[in-house]
């Protein structure tokens, strides 16, 4: 007997964004588990010209980021199945699957709920149709509560008016607030905005972003915290569904989009913040954070903040139900923890840069606070 022909599969998915990466990952690893597909792609951004060879191409489906009627077009004129992995153009006859906006507005507004803020705001980009969907579904789950700024796609953020207006729209939203952005590249923009505007982030404004691009996130200042949207489930969804029309099932019965939700919010410096409505308060928590690795008294921190070290101490206490002291052992404990599971620091350069005086007494900290020692805890998630 001879074995089946492989099926070859067209995917028309850049790779210059964390989302569509991730969908290529998801498609993937379903034709790793079916290993029945032969995949055709070459890396690509999302507003590249179609590849010249799509045209002409004999193979057995196609999974897209339609982006363009023009593509759209094309692709309808190949005659095999395609799905769409995008969602933005217009009665294009095409099965879509794609990420739920309504379920990352949900997850936004419970990030931002949880740590008690009352004031939401959406920063997005006006010249992409997929954003405005995102904005709609944030201020549906707010019921309608959350200021909103647009501007043009990232390469017009140059000029100067756009930019103006966004730091206006800034400076004017209530303090403290929660925001999500559309994107994690966007989030780049906002995050250095504030900067240059002297906004603390995330003591006044918490910055949260989509897509978990890892590389973006980090490098930012402070990182951004950002949803894991989905695509790489998208992917694998958008497979499993060529795969039954390259089988034989009938488009028109598959009507309604296939919406995935996302998987989690990966908190960082952007949004790791209870709400603080006391300004001197926000500033000292600001400062504690910028001074974590040196000697910090109360006097010095109060002084930081324009206010008396007695004045200082109360407002905190009434602020964050808790005194200075605890406060910054746990920011120390946190920034401690995080560097033990990501970095390759000596614990005792960890316990330098944590403002612990030495690493036997952020040994012993750490474990009264986590149960587990700094050494037990990089092994088990680093490996040996």
């Amino acid at each position: 007997m001879t074995s089946p022909r492989r099926k070859r599969v067209a995917l028309i998915v850049e790779t210059s964004l964390a989302s569509g990466r991730g969908i290529l990952r998801g498609t993937g690893r379903y034709a790793r588990e079916s290993d029945r597909w032969s995949l055709f792609h070459a890396a690509r951004g999302l507003r590249e010209a179609t590849p010249d060879w799509l045209s002409s191409w004999s193979g057995d489906g196609v999974i897209a980021r339609v982006h363009s009627p023009e593509l759209a077009s094309l692709l309808a004129s190949l005659e095999l199945p395609v799905v769409d992995v995008l969602g933005v153009v217009r009665d294009a006859p095409f099965p879509i699957v794609h990420v739920d906006e309504g379920a990352i507005a949900s997850e936004a507004l419970s990030h931002f709920r949880e740590r008690d803020f009352t004031h939401f705001a959406f920063y997005g980009t006006s010249d992409e149709n997929w954003s405005p969907r995102r904005r709609d579904s944030f201020l549906a789950a707010s019921g309608g509560q959350a200021s909103v700024f647009e501007a043009p796609h990232e390469e017009d953020q140059a000029s100067i008016e756009p930019m103006s207006r966004l730091r206006a729209w800034l400076r004017n939203l209530p303090k403290p607030c929660g925001i999500l952005v559309a994107s994690d590249n966007r989030g780049l923009i906002l995050l250095e905005t504030c900067r240059s505007e002297g906004i603390l982030v995330p003591e006044e404004l918490a910055v949260l972003g989509v897509d978990n691009d890892q590389t973006l996130c980090e490098i930012s200042t402070p990182p951004l915290s950002s949803i894991r949207a989905g695509h790489n489930r998208v992917g694998y969804e958008a497979a499993r569904l060529l795969d039954q029309m390259m089988n034989g099932a009938s488009r028109k019965k598959i009507a309604d989009p296939i919406l995935v939700p996302p998987t989690g919010t990966v908190i960082r410096g952007s949004s790791d913040t209870l709400a603080i409505g006391d300004p001197v308060v926000a500033r000292g928590i600001s400062y504690m954070r910028e001074h974590l690795g040196e000697s910090l008294t109360n006097e010095r921190i109060a002084q930081a903040c324009g206010v008396s070290r007695t004045h200082f101490q109360q407002r905190f206490r009434a602020a964050m139900n808790k005194s200075v002291r605890e406060q910054l052992i746990g920011m120390r404990l946190r920034r401690a923890k995080l560097l033990v599971e990501s970095s390759q620091l000596t614990l005792r350069d960890i316990a330098e840069r944590c403002g612990f005086r030495h690493q036997e007494y952020l040994g012993e900290v750490f474990r009264r606070h986590f149960g587990v020692s700094p050494g037990r805890l990089r092994r088990s998630r680093q490996g040996p």
